[in-house]
């Protein structure tokens, strides 16, 4: 069985590539270190971005795990335009998945990579993986594992959050741990 742990990163101070984690964010991290204290861990995979690269550095460093850097796990971009509406505008992108904004992604391209990564992991041969993400990428796939996970459920996730995917006979998640 493959067991697939989805991380929310924790507090940062902004959205941009470079924003770090806040003081809190940085005690978080520790924690979430603390939590997966007696849980097998055999790879990580984070987004680039700074702040979820700080996220998991106190595990990956506890258990000697070289952070692989995967640019599919970047934060989705809702558009390019400075939205006032922004929180509107993403709920009309959980109720149509291929919804864009200028210069945006829509949420099925992003699904979409997200996917890519759980399928490389399902194929790969490391049992028990992290992968340190953003909350509406992390929404999206289990969007897709199942339909009733959508725009409220994602209002409803904190920094950091932790999600259990599994695979035997079908993927089922659970959410472990919430902040």
């Amino acid at each position: 069985m493959k067991n697939i742990y989805l991380i929310r990163h924790c507090e940062a101070g902004g959205q941009e590539p470079e924003a770090p984690l806040t003081d809190k964010g940085i005690r978080q991290a520790i924690d979430l270190a603390a939590f997966f204290e007696k849980r097998k861990v055999d790879r990580i995979i984070s987004s680039p971005f700074k702040r979820a690269i700080q996220t998991i550095q106190p595990l990956a460093n506890e258990r000697d795990i070289d952070i692989e850097m995967n640019h599919q796990l970047s934060e989705r971009v809702l558009s390019t335009r400075n939205m006032p509406d922004w929180y509107e505008k993403l709920r009309e992108t959980y109720e149509n998945l291929d919804l864009i904004y200028e210069g945006g992604e829509s949420s099925r391209e992003a699904t979409n990579r997200i996917i890519e990564v759980v399928d490389e992991v399902l194929k790969s041969d490391a049992e028990n993986t992290i992968i340190v993400t953003h909350g509406d990428l992390l929404s999206l796939l289990l969007n897709h594992f199942d339909k009733n996970f959508g725009f409220e459920q994602w209002a409803t996730l904190s920094n950091p959050d932790v999600y259990l995917l599994t695979s035997k006979n079908k993927i089922i998640f659970e959410r472990l741990w919430n902040y």
